[in-house]
């Protein structure tokens, strides 16, 4: 049955349609958001998948060109593998809903939403977050929403909730924010250095709106929401679990606090060996191999619950740290000699290597999706390969994860780079992730900090990167431990990762990701407050001491730049016929030259001289000549009354014979040829704009005997 729902969000209409559509999915939702339209439908497998011990929920947000009345580029002409906006939205997506679905539920769950229609003003991610939610909330899938998500804006000193397109050009900020009707699910930030407390007040804002549309939801679910299935439990088994508990955990409590990953690892993998031989031993290999999987997920429950209890009962950490003590840290720069600028940067047992490159503004990474941004200068690489968790796998390319982390690394730096004005680059770093025990991202952040400094980009301040974890009690939620910088362990067992990036002025970019039905007012402060103690620590104490401002200059192997600015008019010229002119110069000097539509110029080049031959090239081409002025020029026909030669701008002017010399010539021939290059004097520009030129009229140059 056809039912439409209508709100209002941000003064704009919002309609959620159902009914009509994908009759098949077991919930589908068209989202209306003024022209903006996403479908958004929700499937899920009818049994579980077989061998697997977490919940399949795969999300995806597909951005369709023809949305904004675009054809696709290539030969294919269709859409191919999604863009890196489009994995980002759908892990923005993903990451409010994933923690409300059945702990011990394993069957396929897909949420795909559509982008069908966008108007800039309002966001097709928006609508498609409440659009998920809304799907899976009226659906027979298990899942415990609804959650909704807004973004928000801070403009003109003003917290704006779903800023327009012209809103968003002169925001500071840009936020989403996901949750519940309690709590804060989700929080993705892009930010210009804004304080902690300006911050908090723009998730409190966006929380308000969040409330509302759960509501709005809600009412849609009570309305024509379907029963929900039953499903296969995969809850672990609890007399198998008891019964490990009992004889192991106590070698578990002390076998997991072992500092040193590799160790803890291996003393997991030696336990699991003694528990199997234990079930062996007591039951025969029969059952001991038909319960399988139950030990597995028991040792997993048990060594989760004693890494918990160990940090709520006693606030101590497996390594041994204070609850609010970062990992020893290290760091280094410029230890690639032929690179642009690096640097390595340490944290506990996590390493990372960012390298950083300089190249023409022309070489800047152009975008082809649904966003009015075409291209961006600064980017930024995550890699995550196999040996930097101990493991013998083959590179296949960045996943959704690499992508996500290079976005996060990216936006923390992107407010403190210099404009093309100041400093006329295409910036790229790439991080490589050397060694993995937690919060690579953030060791990202400091890595590629160094590395632009090292490089000589003149950075407005320096960004670190730090994450706050969490370990909640189940039985009494207020009751809770934050964590300052989380290794593998906290992170896998715990509740939390609370990313942040900033300088010592604010934030300039968050991610979190939960697992738990979301987090409080109070949770978020304290975490504010945690990670901006720990960054001024990491910058101050660390990371400047290796290396306190920017090179002044850049290294030997970056091209030089130098660069001008022509007359508009004069660019047709510069660049020639075909672009015969600008090959030319190119081709003589062996520098490379951007040209911008507003008249700037950039001659990128690794000898200096060439780069000067090429400046005064293009100077001498986009220069008009006055009367007056003397000039050298070259030779381009000879006539039986004149020579016609090339001055500065491109243009021809005339040598009469009878303005060669002081003495007669007989002809012109006797004394120019077709190629030289002679100084001459402008003595008329005639009304028709025709240059006539001299030489006689020069004066000799004084000759001092002395010499």
């Amino acid at each position: 049955m056809f039912k439409t729902f209508e709100t209002e969000l941000a003064g704009r209409k919002l309609v959620l349609e159902t009914g009509k559509m994908a009759g098949l999915a077991n919930g589908s939702v068209l989202v209306r958001y003024g022209e903006t339209v996403v479908i958004v439908n929700a499937t899920a497998s009818k049994e579980p998948r077989d061998g697997i011990d977490f919940f399949p929920l795969s999300v995806d947000y597909e951005e369709k060109l023809y949305s904004v009345g675009k054809i696709p580029g290539g030969y294919l002409k269709r859409e191919g593998k999604p863009a890196d906006k489009a994995i980002l939205v759908s892990r923005a997506i993903d990451r409010p809903l994933r923690p409300l679905f059945p702990k011990d539920f394993r069957n396929d769950v897909c949420v795909v939403a559509t982008v069908l229609s966008v108007e800039p003003d309002n966001s097709p991610e928006v609508a498609a977050m409440i659009g998920a939610s809304a799907a899976l909330s009226i659906s027979d899938i298990p899942f415990g929403g609804p959650t909704a998500a807004v973004n928000v804006g801070y403009v003109d000193d003003c917290i704006v909730i779903n800023p327009t397109l012209e809103e968003r050009e002169k925001s500071r900020l840009t936020l989403t924010v996901a949750g519940t009707k309690e709590k804060i699910a989700m929080i993705e930030a892009g930010a210009d250095e804004i304080p902690d407390d300006i911050m908090l007040a723009a998730i409190k804002a966006a929380h308000t709106q969040i409330q509302k549309l759960c509501d709005f939801i809600s009412d849609m679910k009570a309305e024509v929401g379907k029963p929900k299935f039953e499903y296969k439990s995969f809850e672990v088994d609890h007399d198998v679990y008891e019964e490990i508990e009992k004889e192991f955990a106590e070698r578990m409590y002390k076998d997991v606090q072992a500092v040193d990953k590799e160790v803890r690892d291996a003393n997991m993998d030696k336990l699991a060996e003694d528990v199997t031989a234990y079930f062996v031993e007591k039951y025969g290999e029969e059952v001991a191999e038909e319960k399988k999987t139950d030990i597995a997920d028991s040792l997993y429950k048990l060594e989760k619950r004693s890494v918990r209890k160990m940090i709520l009962e006693e606030q101590k950490r497996p390594d041994g740290r204070k609850i609010d003590e970062i990992r020893a840290l290290s760091c280094e720069v410029g230890l690639l000699p032929r690179v642009h600028g690096s640097a390595l940067f340490t944290r506990g047992q996590t390493q990372v290597l960012s390298v950083a490159t300089l190249g023409m503004v022309s070489e800047e990474q152009e975008l082809d999706g649904i966003d009015e941004e075409t291209s961006k200068r600064y980017i930024h690489h995550y890699n995550f390969p196999s040996y930097s968790v101990g493991e013998a796998r083959p590179s296949r390319g960045p996943g959704r994860r690499e992508v996500g982390h290079g976005a996060l690394a990216e936006k923390a730096l992107v407010p403190v780079i210099p404009s093309a004005e100041e400093f006329p680059y295409a910036i790229r770093v790439v991080s490589e992730v050397l060694s993995s025990n937690g919060s690579t991202s953030q060791a990202s952040i400091c890595g590629s900090t160094l590395a632009l400094m090292d490089a000589g980009v003149p950075i407005k301040r320096p960004v670190a990167g730090i994450s706050t974890g969490l370990v909640t009690d189940e039985n009494a939620p207020n009751h809770y431990i934050m964590l300052t910088d989380i290794q593998g362990l906290e992170d896998f067992f715990g509740d939390m990762d609370f990313k942040v990036g900033g300088t010592e002025k604010g934030i300039t970019a968050i991610q979190v990701d939960i697992k738990i039905d979301g987090l409080t007012y109070d949770i978020i402060e304290e975490a504010f407050e945690r990670t901006r103690v720990a960054r001024k620590y990491i910058l101050e104490e660390i990371m400047l001491k290796q290396i306190d401002k920017p090179r002044d200059d850049v290294s030997k192997y970056a091209p030089s730049i130098i660069n001008t600015t022509i007359n508009v008019d004069k660019i047709r010229d510069v660049i020639g016929p075909g672009g015969k002119m600008i090959n030319k110069i190119i081709g003589e000097t062996g520098v490379k030259i951007d040209i911008e539509e507003d008249g700037r110029v950039f001659i990128y080049s690794n000898d200096t001289e060439n780069g000067k031959k090429a400046l005064k090239m293009i100077e001498d081409i986009a220069k008009d000549v006055e009367a007056g002025e003397i000039v050298e020029g070259t030779v381009t026909r000879i006539m039986p009354f004149g020579a016609f030669i090339e001055v500065p701008g491109g243009k021809e002017g005339l040598l009469h014979i009878s303005k060669i010399s002081k003495e007669r010539v007989e002809k012109v021939e006797d004394v120019l040829k077709v190629g030289d290059v002679v100084t001459v004097k402008v003595y008329e520009i005639d009304d028709q704009g025709r240059i006539n030129l001299t030489k006689k009229d020069i004066e000799e140059p004084t000759i001092n005997d002395e010499d």
